[in-house]
């Protein structure tokens, strides 16, 4: 009993193609974004190295060069808050087209799964019909389970976020604080 004909394996084989060579495509557009990313992380440090050095180097007193640097942590501390927001940003992208192409593939891959098991059923001797329904149940329970795990895993991405917000803000205003804390000291 032959359960697949030739262009049902030209066609699976013509569908996993195209799904290599959309990973391959979306696993490119997210190293794009994250070198676009770093290379405007790189200009503006540089800007700012340079700034800062020339700043650093009209300071003639104590107190103007730890107010100079207060800021520059503070200032510091907000640019990795902002570049760490950019590339999650980039990477739950990519994860979410990732899942979305995945479930995509599941959802062929189940339809293909569910002709072949009617395929059998239908050619399948007198008294199989248990047999076929223990394989639809593992079927659905399968379902069930990936289901489960996207939902979690979508739910880990969003606490993932949210997390990531609050330590941002957190050490970004901690070293705010600590720059003008600072500066406030060398004044007195």
């Amino acid at each position: 009993m032959n359960l697949l004909t030739t262009e049902q394996i030209t066609a699976a084989q013509k569908a996993n193609l195209e799904t290599a060579c959309g990973l391959t495509t979306r696993v490119v557009e997210g190293i794009e974004r994250l070198a676009e990313l770093n290379l405007k992380a790189i200009r503006a440090t540089l800007a700012e190295t340079q700034q800062t050095a020339l700043k650093a180097l009209s300071v003639n007193d104590p107190q103007a060069w730890f107010a100079l640097q207060g800021a520059l942590v503070a200032q510091s501390a907000e640019k990795v808050q902002l570049y760490s927001r950019d590339l999650f940003k980039i990477v739950s992208a990519a994860q979410g087209e990732f899942a979305q192409l995945a479930q995509t593939q599941y959802e062929a891959y189940n339809r293909r799964v569910q002709t072949l098991i009617d395929d059998v059923a239908r050619s399948a001797p007198a008294g199989s019909e248990a047999a076929v329904a223990g394989w639809k149940s593992a079927i659905g329970a399968t379902h069930t389970l990936i289901e489960t795990l996207q939902r979690a895993s979508q739910q880990t991405v969003q606490v993932a976020e949210s997390s990531l917000d609050v330590v941002a803000t957190a050490a970004s205003k901690t070293a705010q604080r600590t720059a003008e804390q600072t500066s406030a000291a060398l004044r007195r």
